[in-house]
């Protein structure tokens, strides 16, 4: 499961940090197959990026609020996420 919160947090600390720049995330990424951070919140809209820039968040505490019926439903059905093994067309393994 994919949880926003890290992300929000990352981007509190990067508001108030003078040396922040850039902010890596993993909207959309090909590793969240089947389920993406987005689903876990009420209103994605509070992570539009618009140019490769996001908005601060704007609502309490971290500005994010969980869908907790989504949390349970994947809860229920568990995971086994594991790394991703890639290989070239030589059969050797590529870093993912």
């Amino acid at each position: 499961m994919v949880v926003p919160i890290a992300l929000a947090a990352c981007l509190q600390v990067d508001a108030v940090s003078h040396n922040a720049f850039i902010q890596e995330q993993s909207l959309g990424i090909h590793y969240n197959e089947g389920g993406d951070l987005l689903d876990y919140l009420v209103d994605p809209s509070v992570f539009s990026y618009k140019n490769g820039m996001v908005d601060m968040l704007q609502g309490s505490g971290l500005g994010v609020e969980i869908n907790g019926e989504v949390v349970v439903r994947a809860a229920s059905t568990g995971h086994r996420w594991r790394n991703p093994l890639w290989r070239h067309a030589d059969g050797s393994v590529a870093e993912w």
